[in-house]
């Protein structure tokens, strides 16, 4: 008879913009289902990764990056995120080892002041430093909060990734797993797709656009005479000038964002796809709730 007991929890990672919390989801998951980009306040939703051994799960809740809000899209995000703080199990504060201590994350340490989680210190992009530089950043951070665990570690390469889910489950409740072993998010294959579409466009596009950029599926169908799937979706922007941008001169940046992101989704599904895109100008979307909600940032409780 096993008497090994069976544990699991939520773990929420925030950190400032552009600390590396995407790269380290899809690090351990081990397949991309969060969007990567150098672009800050990538992330919009919260993005649940599933990591399921034999004796334990951890449902990891990626949250956009703690800034001030700009706009009402702003106000959403920063709720998001604020609010796993008091839905989880372990809060992970992910900070930059290269940039050091800043203001965002003295304001996100005086966030955690307020919370009874366990909180631990990640310190990413270890890889990027010069190893005696380590510690006395650590030490820093060590005068401003009394974390539970310190883990460096390297998102990109993996480095302590190991380490960081040993120290997880050590302080992981006992509790039922939540998912199948095999899922490993709890978002929609559609929601997914949409993501891949923006990160390509978050990659190719210039510094003005990025922040105005939704993607709306379609719709989706697999024809009787085939085993493709066909993907039609737009993407939605607040000005006219950026739509021009996105299409590109001849429709050339179009039609890169749909080749670069019909290989991801290839890859997700398994299958060849057909991806068609549009895009359509909502002016100032980003400021009007019903089109924030219209477009997936429709947080139940916001």
């Amino acid at each position: 008879m096993n008497t090994t007991k069976y544990h699991s929890g939520f773990v929420s990672i925030i950190g400032r913009p552009n600390v590396g919390k995407s790269t380290f989801i899809n690090q351990v998951i081990g397949q991309k289902i969060a969007i990567m980009s150098d672009k800050p306040q990538t992330t919009r939703n919260k993005i649940q990764g599933v990591y399921t051994e034999d004796h334990s799960q951890i449902i990891f809740i990626d949250t956009p990056g703690i800034h001030k809000p700009k706009h009402k899209l702003g106000d959403f995000m920063m709720k998001v995120a604020q609010d796993t703080l008091r839905e989880v199990d372990i809060v992970l504060f992910m900070v930059n080892a290269v940039e050091g201590i800043g203001r965002g994350d003295e304001y996100i340490i005086e966030r955690l002041q307020l919370v009874n989680t366990p909180v631990f210190l990640v310190v990413n992009k270890i890889d990027e430093i010069h190893p005696d530089d380590l510690l006395p950043l650590i030490k820093q951070y060590e005068t401003k909060y009394s974390f539970k665990e310190i883990v460096p570690i390297s998102a990109l390469q993996g480095s302590n990734v190991e380490t960081l889910l040993d120290q997880i489950k050590k302080h992981l409740p006992e509790g039922p797993q939540y998912y199948p072993e095999d899922q490993v998010t709890d978002h929609p294959e559609r929601f997914i797709i949409a993501e891949l579409i923006r990160e390509k466009a978050l990659h190719l596009t210039r510094e003005e656009i990025p922040h105005s950029i939704a993607v709306v599926i379609d719709g989706i169908q697999r024809r009787e005479n085939n085993n493709a799937i066909y993907i039609s979706a737009t993407i939605i922007v607040e000005r006219s000038s950026q739509k021009g941008i996105v299409i590109g001169k001849q429709g050339k940046m179009l039609k890169e964002i749909g080749k670069r992101a019909r290989h991801d989704i290839e890859t997700l599904l398994g299958t060849k796809v057909f991806l068609e895109l549009w895009v359509k100008v909502q002016k100032d979307w980003r400021n009007k709730l019903t089109h924030i909600r219209d477009f997936g940032f429709n947080e139940e409780d916001y």
